[in-house]
């Protein structure tokens, strides 16, 4: 919907879609998945959406208004599913490294993501 709404009709769907984003970053709304075993191929899908998740929560931010009081918590959860997501990024195991890095490629190139003016 970011892609195809204005960023205030945007933020004004979001609200309805998703009502419970905090304005606080202290609030615990979007915990990233634990990858207790690297070796497990399972578990290595968490990692994907870790970052898939990063991706998207910073799609979410390139669109909403700069005044949005979500925005905050937006960003700090983002911030931790990155990193959550990237650690593993690493190609020491077959399990992840093999299509993980196509999901970090999308993170930290910000493909797709359309920035305001």
């Amino acid at each position: 919907m970011r892609r195809v709404m204005p960023p205030a009709e945007f933020a004004t769907w979001l609200t309805a879609f998703l009502p419970k984003i905090p304005a606080r970053t202290r609030d615990v709304w979007l915990v990233p998945g634990v990858v207790t075993d690297p070796t497990d191929p399972k578990l290595a899908h968490l990692d994907g959406l870790n970052l898939s998740r990063a991706w998207m929560l910073e799609g979410l931010l390139a669109d909403l208004p700069d005044g949005d009081l979500r925005r905050p918590a937006i960003a700090a959860v983002a911030a931790v599913h990155r990193e959550a997501g990237l650690k593993n990024v690493t190609g020491e195991r077959y399990e992840g490294g093999h299509w993980l890095g196509t999901f970090a490629v999308y993170l930290v190139t910000e493909r797709g993501l359309r920035r305001q003016p």
